[in-house]
Order: C-alpha cells, then sequence, then structure tokens
C-alpha cells in the first residue's frame, strides 16, 4: 500500500511557513523550491490546508502563515486536511458469496483494517507542527 505524497509535502510546507513567515515571505514558489515540486502543486495543497484552517494565504505575494499555534496543528489533522480518502484500505465490494472465503472476508478483515486505521490515526494525532519544528532546528542546529 502507498499514500499519495500530499501529507509529506503538505507538512514540508507547514514546517517552511513556521520556520520563515517571521522573517521573510513564504510564497509557493518558495516552498516549491524547497520541495522540488511545481509551485502549482502547493498552490493545489494550500488550498486544502487554508480550506481546512490550518494555514492563511495572501493573494499575490503576500505569502502564507500559520491560521492557529503550532502546537495545535497534529499529522492526523494534515492527514485530514490534503488526503481525498478517508478510509486507508480499500476493499472489493463484492465477493463472491458462493465462496468460503468470499462470504466471510468482510467479517475476518475490516475490524481488524479500521483497528490499523485508528492506530495510525492515534499515532498521528500525538505528533504536533511545534514537536517537528523543535527536532527540526535541533537537527540543524547539529550540523
Amino acid at each position: 500500500m502507498q499514500f499519495s505524497s500530499r501529507t509529506t509535502i503538505a507538512t514540508h510546507m507547514l514546517l517552511c511557513i513556521a520556520m520563515f513567515q517571521d522573517t521573510q515571505k513564504v510564497t509557493s514558489t518558495f516552498m516549491a523550491g524547497s520541495i522540488h515540486v511545481d509551485p502549482v502543486v502547493v498552490r493545489n495543497i494550500s488550498g486544502l490546508l487554508s480550506a481546512a484552517g490550518i494555514i492563511e494565504v495572501k493573494a499575490g505575494v503576500g505569502g502564507a502563515s500559520l491560521a492557529r499555534p503550532a502546537e495545535t496543528i497534529t499529522l492526523l489533522d494534515v492527514f485530514k486536511a490534503v488526503e481525498k480518502e478517508e478510509a486507508l484500505f480499500h476493499f472489493h465490494e463484492h465477493p463472491e458469496p458462493l465462496c468460503p472465503v468470499g462470504r466471510n472476508i468482510h467479517r475476518l478483515m475490516d475490524d481488524r483494517l479500521g483497528g490499523i486505521q485508528a492506530a495510525m490515526e492515534q499515532q498521528m494525532a500525538q505528533t504536533t507542527l511545534a514537536q517537528l519544528l523543535d527536532e527540526l532546528r535541533n537537527v540543524e542546529n547539529a550540523s
């Protein structure tokens, strides 16, 4: 299974905003340069983050800023803001009811897969942007 890169790109963007918003304008072009993606990708994800109330974007060259304190933004907030699908696992909907595996696969797997997703979301909810920013600064200062 592979997730889209939207969550990691959004997290990269948020770290850029948090790190630089007080010293320079954090534009889509600036963030795209750090991430090595087209600025259109950054603008699209910015729209999702803005709609979720995580960032504020000023039109033109105004740049982006956090809409709330970094301590209150979790990886789960970011994930939910930018990922299109709510369920991590996409189950085939119509297994063969005449087959013993087909008729029971949902009974065997649905709760397990839901539990896996719940565990991942719990871990994401425990990590804030502020924690990541502190780690980033520590790593940067150590190098």
